[in-house]
């Protein structure tokens, strides 16, 4: 079995969120290793805003906008990992791209050199997924390393 040296987190500020970093930090405890704490800004939610800046370019930079939005999560990245797992925010270094999420996630497993990735499967429906793609499902499919989905025992329950 390959070594992991560092496991790729993907925050999305859910409520899975603590548990995918719960998860994360068990693994890198018994491993030793690196915890990349991951977060992407969807390009699905900032082509509105650019469409708007097309017609109203004096009101926003859009680079602004983007440099703003990024320092906010990195803040509240860093809030959470203070928040619940002060003692290991030594073991972590926060990351945030912007694009969407499947590929800013495939591309930081290269960046990263991670070794396995943690994310949600929030389970939506597969109404949405076909009409939308889930970009876990995506990301089961195409990450050239193991992934591991986070999921909420009582919302997955299976009835008898």
């Amino acid at each position: 079995m390959k070594k992991i040296n560092k496991i790729l987190a993907c925050i999305d500020f859910s409520e899975y969120s603590v548990m995918t970093l719960e998860y994360a930090l068990e693994i890198a405890r018994a491993t030793r290793s690196e915890i990349v704490v991951f977060n992407v800004i969807n390009q699905r939610d900032l082509s509105g805003l650019e469409m708007a800046n097309m017609y109203f370019p004096e009101k926003f930079s859009m680079d602004d906008y983007i440099k703003d939005m990024k320092k906010d999560r990195l803040a509240r990245l860093k809030q959470l990992v203070k928040a619940h797992f002060l003692e290991d925010k030594l073991r972590m270094i926060i990351s945030v791209d912007t694009g969407a999420p499947f590929d800013c996630i495939l591309n930081a497993v290269t960046s990263h050199k991670a070794d396995l990735v943690v994310m949600a499967n929030k389970g939506r429906g597969s109404v949405s997924r076909v009409l939308f793609g889930s970009a876990a499902e995506k990301v089961f499919r195409h990450c050239p390393v193991p992934v591991l989905s986070v999921r909420d025992i009582a919302k997955f329950k299976r009835e008898k």
